[in-house]
């Protein structure tokens, strides 16, 4: 096509006549329009984030829960016979329980068909109270005990009598058709907070259903975490049930006091806040709580006028069903407010732009002439980012630009350069340090958002002795063999699988999936086995039967560690301590 053949500069100077003077007439309704659609749809971009990014913090506050229950009783374990008997393993596995999410999950708690109960409640990190029922009738008796083997003391006993299996949480559980189940939020006694509890039904040597096991998990965070997220000063954010039951919401109440003693939760529809009322209704008029629509997991958003004609935006999505919880995430932002700062700066380049007009005609020509040499400039100064000179970072580059035959082309086509080699070790073509730790970092959020029950492992690579090599050797062959031990390491897993250089004479792999530690160490005893071959690339400079050898360590996410730094640090911790051992003298 005829644009795409000629040059930036001589594509603007033809039409340019024509387009100054069209350009006075239009500018004032096309700066409108395009300011307003820019800030639909930058709010409507914000408003999915900002739903996103509640999403994820319920996941880790509401998730924890699982990995807590399943340390008081693992898959598999069978029910305890007699809790007197049996009581000092549960306590320790109790405080094991409570050290996983002390904040919020700081009480574990089990009851069984005999009415017997044994607790622990953490108030700190060596401080807990231990609470049991061990004959299954009367009241309960209160221990304090410090740290996991600490002596009972202080023994209170109850004045009214705790009865486990009349509890809600024990007869939910026993009656829910999975063995991990929640009670329904309500109002805690004590601390008129919200409260869900999550539940495990364990069963016996038979199968049977012998006991419940329960954590308490607080939902004040979900009303901080609300009040923290700012969007703008009209804007509002909330969780709530399907029905309509507020769990947190980041302005006003979400309970309300009864005449007597105590409070109760309050409904959406019921909120004093309008905007609250009026964003639930938008989104339940659009279908999200019908069966059809239980997957709604993926941030939507909707437009709605409230009853004083406002347009509304509105964010919403579905709490993952894979938590058990029918929860609704909503955010909502009065549209002015977005559109508050956007009026202003039209103005101002509507002002510019007509000054801008009247000089235009005399310019033009200099300007243009001017634009494209700085685009050359620019263009330069991404080759030299490319080439790893100066620090900084770039969006990804659209394709189709890259096809041009001017200097926007230009400009395009180095940016990918740049952001390509950004992510390459230039000496052996793998991918660098920042490349993996992005990875590692994708991989943990993966895990986390799908519930992908398949764990993965980093390993960590040290070439011993390359300085050694470099000295002796010359750094050619250093490179060399830099470059062959890459090779090898690529050859040696899987195509999903990743290798990175990760520092000098380090490597970093990533293997994507492993069943289990033992499939990862056979991994890492295939890689030794690759390594240990003579290098080719050193033969020519080194005498006959001269080995380079290597160290390899292990991290499994996530027994060995939550984020990228405590994996590759276990990682190269294990490489070392099995460097350590290789070179010790026999015992």
């Amino acid at each position: 096509m005829l644009p795409e053949r000629l040059t930036l500069r001589r594509l603007l100077t033809l039409p340019y006549a024509a387009l100054v003077l069209a350009l006075a007439l239009l500018m004032g309704l096309l700066s409108w329009r395009a300011g307003r659609d820019t800030v639909d749809s930058l709010s409507a971009q914000l408003l999915v984030e900002a739903v996103g990014r509640i999403a994820v913090s319920l996941e880790r506050h509401v998730g924890g829960a699982d990995a807590v229950l399943e340390a008081a009783f693992p898959t598999g374990v069978a029910a305890p016979d007699r809790l007197d008997t049996e009581a000092g393993a549960l306590r320790e596995r109790f405080w094991l329980a409570t050290s996983v999410h002390r904040d919020p999950n700081n009480y574990v708690y089990y009851g069984n068909r005999q009415g017997q109960f044994i607790g622990l409640w953490r108030f700190s990190e060596q401080e807990a109270e231990l609470r049991r029922r061990p004959r299954g009738e009367g009241p309960r008796t209160l221990y304090r005990l410090s740290g996991i083997a600490g002596p009972l003391r202080s023994p209170v006993t109850e004045d009214k009598v705790f009865e486990p299996r009349e509890r809600p949480w024990y007869a939910t559980a026993m009656a829910h058709p999975s063995a991990l189940g929640w009670t329904p939020v309500y109002v805690d006694f004590r601390t008129q907070d919200l409260i869900v509890t999550r539940t495990k039904r364990v069963a016996n040597d038979v199968g049977e259903p012998e006991g419940v096991a329960a954590t308490d998990l607080p939902l004040r965070q979900v009303t901080a975490l609300l009040s923290r997220l700012s969007l703008s000063e009209n804007a509002v954010a909330m969780v709530v049930e399907a029905d309509g039951q507020l769990v947190g919401v980041s302005r006003g109440a979400h309970l309300k006091a009864l005449d007597a003693a105590g409070h109760e939760r309050l409904n959406a529809r019921q909120s004093p806040d309008g905007l609250v009322a009026a964003a639930y209704a938008a989104v339940r008029e659009r279908g999200l709580g019908k069966a059809a629509d239980a997957a709604a997991t993926t941030p939507r958003t909707l437009s709605f006028k409230d009853g004083d004609g406002r347009s509304v935006q509105v964010g919403y999505a579905r709490v993952d069903p894979v938590l058990g919880l029918d929860w609704l995430i909503i955010a909502a932002v009065p549209r002015a407010d977005f559109l508050a700062g956007a009026r202003q700066g039209i103005v101002q380049a509507a002002v510019l732009a007509g000054l801008a007009t009247v000089t235009a005609l005399g310019v033009g020509w200099a300007v243009l002439g001017l634009v494209t040499r700085q685009l050359r400039q620019l263009a330069e100064a991404a080759r030299r980012v490319g080439d790893g000179q100066p620090a900084g970072s770039a969006e990804p580059v659209e394709t189709a630009l890259a096809g041009r035959r001017d200097e926007i082309g230009e400009l395009a086509r180095s940016i990918a350069d740049m952001q390509r080699r950004l992510l390459t070790d230039p000496l052996t073509g793998l991918s660098n340090r920042g490349a993996i730790v992005r990875h590692v970092d994708d991989r943990i959020l993966q895990q986390r958002r799908r519930g992908d029950r398949w764990p993965f492992a980093t390993l960590v690579v040290d070439v011993v002795r390359l300085k050694d090599i470099n000295h002796r050797f010359g750094r050619g062959v250093g490179d060399a063999v830099l470059r062959e031990v890459g090779q090898r390491l690529r050859a040696g897993v899987r195509s999903g699988d990743l290798v990175a250089r990760y520092a000098g004479d380090e490597f970093v792999l990533l293997l994507e999936s492993v069943e289990d530690r033992a499939d990862a160490e056979a991994a890492r005893l295939h890689l030794e086995t690759a390594l240990s071959q003579p290098l080719q690339d050193i033969a020519a400079g080194a005498p006959p039967g001269h080995a380079v050898s290597v160290s390899i360590g292990v991290a499994v996410y996530p027994d060995d560690g939550q984020d990228s730094e405590s994996l590759l640090r276990h990682a190269e911790t294990d490489m070392l301590a099995r460097q350590r051992a290789a070179h010790a003298p026999d015992a």
